[in-house]
């Protein structure tokens, strides 16, 4: 009787805490919708979906040095199964990413930096470190054949970056909705949009795409800039952003793990010879 007790409430606190999540997540749809106009009227750079290049002359270090980035996440992608999946991170992504169709690997994401995943790419950190108002960065890792269906960003204060490092050869068919605008993905070329307009991913070709992506502060008026630190310091307490917390420093483990396995390998082998 004591088991099925305890068994009827963790199941009981489960479904508060599920039930809370979804409450957590309308409130804080219906805040984002609400606040996304007045940080429009912030703005002090385009509100259109894909934005010009020229208002952010510190993109260009990334395209200059694209080939460094590239040849740290090649060696990173050695140990691919110990990249978690993105829901794996974050649970909140299992509506669009399933199975191991999208991994990340996260240098800076959810309110810290992630010190032994940034010892891996330290070209691609020091460049990182160099952005203004950053907010999260990560290898973004898209399996072949694989859609990431629509979806919102969670706020119109924070705008998308994304570095082309390994793209299929038929890049025409790895593309990137972004409201009505569509982006196409080439080695070495940088684009940045507004992720709070709807958006969607689609890897129609047998390879694998990798790029960097990272989230920066959107030039804004004072208080455009208050109101979505404001935002950003409630939301981290939210689950949104302490469950991937957790979860990060375990997979951090992980691949630190095998890459010292594979080191301890290599090191065996060469003895052997």
């Amino acid at each position: 009787m004591a088991d099925t007790a305890a068994g009827t409430e963790l199941t009981l606190l489960e479904r508060f805490k599920r039930a809370r999540r979804k409450r957590v997540k309308r409130i804080g749809k219906k805040l984002t919708d609400f606040l996304s106009h007045f940080l429009a009227g912030q703005s002090l750079v385009s509100t259109e979906p894909v934005l010009d290049n020229a208002p952010f002359p510190v993109l260009r270090a990334f395209t200059e040095n694209w080939e460094k980035i590239r040849d740290e996440v090649t060696e990173i992608l050695k140990h691919r199964e110990a990249i978690p999946a993105f829901q794996e991170i974050s649970p909140d992504q299992k509506r669009i990413s399933k199975g191991k169709n999208w991994r990340t690997f996260i240098l800076f994401g959810f309110g810290a930096k992630l010190e032994k995943n940034c010892r891996q790419a330290p070209a691609t950190v020091k460049l990182l470190e160099a952005v203004p108002g950053l907010q999260t960065a990560w290898f973004s890792i898209l399996g072949p054949g694989y859609h990431i269906p629509a979806h919102k960003g969670v706020s119109k204060g924070i705008l998308t970056v994304h570095l082309g490092l390994m793209i299929p050869k038929d890049a025409e068919k790895c593309r990137i909705r972004v409201g009505d605008r569509i982006k196409v993905w080439h080695p070495g070329e940088i684009f940045i949009f507004d992720d709070s307009y709807d958006h969607e991913v689609w890897n129609e070709t047998p390879e694998e795409r990798v790029i960097l992506l990272f989230h920066v502060d959107r030039p804004m008026k004072f208080w455009g800039r208050a109101v979505t630190a404001a935002f950003l310091r409630i939301m981290k307490l939210t689950a949104y952003y302490q469950e991937p917390k957790k979860n990060i420093a375990d997979w951090e483990d992980r691949f630190e793990a095998a890459t010292r396995r594979a080191d301890a390998n290599m090191e065996a082998l060469s003895k052997a010879e």
